[in-house]
């Protein structure tokens, strides 16, 4: 069985603005190994979270394949790759994008209720999680009442209540302080270990960056 995770081929991405046609991506091509971590670094504009959005499913590319565990994900419909995003993907982003009216445990377990787990299969799932990101005596907190901090540990729980193989990670420090962001970077490096996952983190903080066990630039839309 090959242990490449998810394959990218001849990746292209282009926006039309106007009458201008905007090429962001570039003939990608990219390899990720089954429980590998990835920094995804370069400057400001050069297509680093649009690359992301695609490897993720959030945005269909232009030309070019994206293969996860062999098979082509941009062969299925919007509904089929809705259901495989939220089954087989988790993402974390800068901001950390929870439902201010839910506690961090609803939060977490919105993932597996919108798959149709049982709900209180989900509530156990997502109990466990909260409980390995260090919250488990803030499950009934909404986010208004968590620090940056732990509201982004509520984050990367949510992202992993369905279990998904790959993690991708938008700058997940990127709004928080330098003591804060290491014991983020420290709950991404235990889960990552602990579950077997692959993880791409898109990051400027070139700390977090050295602790993935590769790192790959993308310049101009190219990778480098």
């Amino acid at each position: 069985m090959s242990s490449c995770l998810l394959e990218v081929r001849g990746l292209c991405k282009t926006y039309e603005i106007g009458k201008n046609r905007v090429e962001v991506l570039s003939g990608i091509n990219l390899e990720l190994e089954t429980a590998t971590t990835t920094a995804l670094v370069g400057a400001s504009g050069a297509g680093k979270s649009t690359l992301l959005h695609v490897l993720g499913a959030l945005d269909r590319p232009t030309s070019g394949t994206v293969c996860f565990q062999g098979a082509d994900i941009f062969q299925k419909n919007d509904r089929e790759l809705a259901s495989f995003r939220n089954r087989s993907i988790g993402f974390v982003f800068q901001f950390h994008h929870l439902l201010s009216e839910f506690t961090a445990l609803e939060n977490v377990m919105m993932p597996a209720l919108i798959a149709r787990v049982p709900r209180v299969d989900a509530r156990i799932m997502a109990e466990e999680l909260l409980t390995d990101v260090g919250l488990a005596n803030r499950m009934i907190h909404r986010p208004g009442e968590l620090s940056g901090g732990e509201q982004q540990r509520v984050a990367i729980a949510r992202a992993l209540v369905m279990s998904p193989a790959l993690l991708l990670a938008d700058e997940p420090t990127g709004n928080l302080d330098m003591k804060t962001s290491e014991g983020v970077h420290a709950v991404l490096a235990d889960l990552q270990q602990k579950k077997g996952l692959t993880l791409v983190v898109v990051t400027h903080n070139e700390r977090l960056a050295a602790a993935m066990a590769r790192t790959v630039h993308l310049v101009d839309g190219c990778l480098q």
